[in-house]
């Protein structure tokens, strides 16, 4: 047990991943599940918090707390949690499970990696049917075959897949209802994000709402509205200022100002911009919250491409001139014509691929008598943010980790970094291919990346899954190539303690306390759960699925897998008995991307299943 106390291998994953999708198989049908016949409607979406009976979102509910109101599973008997029993993802594509499952009357919906999704019964375990993607050689998955999970409505399972298309299948049966391609996968579109069902207030239509990913390969991220019963497109909104979004299948609006001043000019082009302006990235690769109060999707936008600064900046000029919106931060959009209402830029011009794609939790607090509803966000950038959710308007922030070094604080006026010198990578020298090496903190892979953090309504406390590492960085040349990583920087991870990465902490939104914290040897790339009976779930790099104490951090109970855990935990009742499920199988961006965390992860096998825990009958 890890303590607990109050309070340069660039082109593997890459490579890796496009060899791994030659093994994508096609679909496959089992029997139908006739108890799981009945539709979803939206105001079962609405109600998924309260109901303990399913789980319907990613993220537990359009506020994406990860809360569950469940007792009957608490910290006085959860150490005796056994397994209920596992079902095996199958085949040779064992690795990179990070999806959140879905509930619902009896079925569990959970995807899996290469773009698969498996209906299981959630009393015994046994497939009711699988479906699998018939991927393409040429996709372009920038960090693992990994897909986070599916959207449920109506008689509908919605997900992504790695050659960047929306897929609805019946949730009876597995068969393709509907398939819709968002973009140019040879390009490096792709999507890994669970989609997103909300409902536009205003006209009161519902809408799938989804991203795309592909960021290191230098395509123009876009958030998509789609009708689900269709698949079409209803808008799309691209998250680079100055690019023309669409809706009801025509031009609309130029997201920002159409001379996107936050990009810097080139006189020399067609475009009148810098190369990167064109496959400027901000992919909301992530799950999109939702404000039904405001009407307002909230979601993240991811960093710009290239990862090279100073080729998103003038010619001798200063990085902090050019902001490059909309990217590296948190973006409100109106659902009736996709819109950007408002938005805040956690890392301006951002140099480290700190990106803004993590979920944003939303939650109330009183402030003197005022009800404040903000959102969370834990930043890759190390930072913890909270932030007004009707106006986008800056609140607070605080470190959530240890040793940042980019910045010294977030200006409590402005909201803006105060940046510390010399930790942008500078560019090369004349005549040179690549820059000096400056040691920054955290890495890319940031202070957390995407796997989410829950909020409990109990304690009012986050529980953080971040991690304590570092990384050299240099900066070398690049020119935009179909196809190819757009990138321009090299790094290498490294550590920073000897005697932990993985850091689980529980952080006070209104305070920047750190209430407790638990320490693990590996990373950690689990998302966590909290509960009602005083407890929290996560999974740990070395396979253990644990339990903590919610209020003191206590570790209560774990169980190994057999293989890392790297996805998001899932709690629901079936005939008067909670249950806790959880995908197994080691992968994701941390092995892939090499340095220090490439050897210290090199013993963790590789694997594919998903476990069902409860308490055995002599212990209820």
């Amino acid at each position: 047990m890890m303590h607990t106390r109050k309070i340069t291998s660039r082109h593997t994953p890459l490579g890796y991943a496009i060899k791994a999708a030659l093994l994508s198989t096609a679909i496959g049908l089992g029997s139908v599940s006739a108890h799981s016949a009945s539709s979803v409607t939206w105001d079962d979406i609405v109600n998924d918090p309260d109901n303990t009976q399913t789980v319907l979102s990613y993220g537990f509910g359009p506020k994406a707390q990860r809360y569950s109101p469940m007792t009957m599973v608490n910290a006085e008997n959860v150490n005796r949690l056994t397994p209920a029993w596992s079902f095996s993802f199958g085949d040779e594509k064992q690795r990179g499970q990070e999806s959140q499952a879905l509930v619902h009357e009896g079925v569990i919906y959970v995807t899996g990696s290469y773009s698969r999704v498996f209906a299981i019964d959630a009393k015994t375990g046994k497939q009711l049917w699988n479906y699998a993607a018939r991927l393409p050689d040429d996709i372009r998955p920038c960090c693992d075959v990994v897909n986070r999970g599916a959207a449920i409505f109506e008689d509908k399972i919605f997900f992504g897949t790695l050659d960047a298309a929306m897929v609805a299948l019946d949730k009876n049966t597995g068969r393709v209802v509907w398939r819709k391609k968002f973009g140019d996968h040879s390009a490096g579109y792709t999507m890994t994000g669970a989609p997103t069902i909300v409902k536009d207030q205003a006209s009161g239509r519902t809408l799938l709402i989804h991203g795309s990913s592909g960021n290191e390969f230098g395509i123009v991220g876009k958030l998509f509205a789609r009708d689900p019963n269709t698949g079409e497109e209803v808008w799309m909104r691209p998250f680079v200022e100055g690019h023309m979004g669409r809706l009801d299948g025509k031009d609309s609006t130029p997201t920002g100002d159409p001379r996107a001043p936050s990009w810097p000019d080139d006189p020399n082009t067609e475009t009148g911009k810098v190369e990167a302006w064109s496959h400027g990235g901000g992919a909301p690769w992530q799950s999109a919250s939702f404000d039904i109060e405001t009407n307002t999707i909230i979601v993240g936008a991811g960093n710009p491409a290239p990862w090279n600064t100073w080729k998103r900046t003038s010619e001798g000029g200063n990085p902090l001139d050019y902001d490059n919106l909309y990217t590296s931060g948190q973006v409100g959009v109106d659902p009736s014509t996709g819109e950007v209402k408002w938005f805040y830029q956690h890392t301006p011009n951002d140099a480290w691929d700190f990106s803004g794609n993590n979920e944003l939790v939303l939650f109330e607090y009183d402030d003197n008598g005022k009800t404040v509803k903000a959102t969370a966000h834990a930043d890759r950038n190390g930072f913890f943010y909270v932030v007004d959710r009707e106006d986008g308007s800056f609140i607070r922030a605080f470190p959530f980790v240890d040793n940042i070094t980019w910045a010294t604080h977030i200006d409590p006026e402005t909201g803006r970094p105060v940046e510390v010198e010399g930790q942008r990578p500078p560019p090369p020298a004349p005549g040179e291919e690549r820059g000096e090496s400056i040691e920054v903190s955290p890495p890319f892979l940031g202070g957390k990346n995407w796997n989410p953090m829950a909020y409990s309504q109990d304690t009012g406390w986050f529980y953080v899954p971040g991690n304590h590492w570092k990384e050299d960085y240099w900066t070398e040349e690049v020119t935009y190539k179909k196809g190819s990583a757009y990138l321009g920087q090299g790094f290498r991870i490294k550590k920073m303690y000897d005697d932990h990465v993985g850091i689980l902490r529980a952080m006070n939104p209104l305070t920047g306390e750190i209430e407790w914290e638990h320490k693990e040897a590996l990373p950690l790339w689990s998302g966590v759960l909290a509960t009602k009976g005083d407890l929290v779930f996560t999974g740990t790099s070395d396979g253990y699925f644990k339990a903590f104490h919610a209020k003191t951090g206590e570790e209560l109970w774990k169980f190994q897998t057999g293989s890392g855990i790297v996805s998001s935990p899932v709690t629901w009742e079936m005939d008067g008995e909670q249950y806790i499920g959880i995908a197994s199988g080691y992968g994701g961006a941390v092995p892939l991307w090499g340095g220090d965390m490439a050897v210290l992860t090199r013993p963790v096998p590789q694997g594919g299943a998903f476990w069902a825990f409860k308490l055995p009958s002599w212990a209820q």
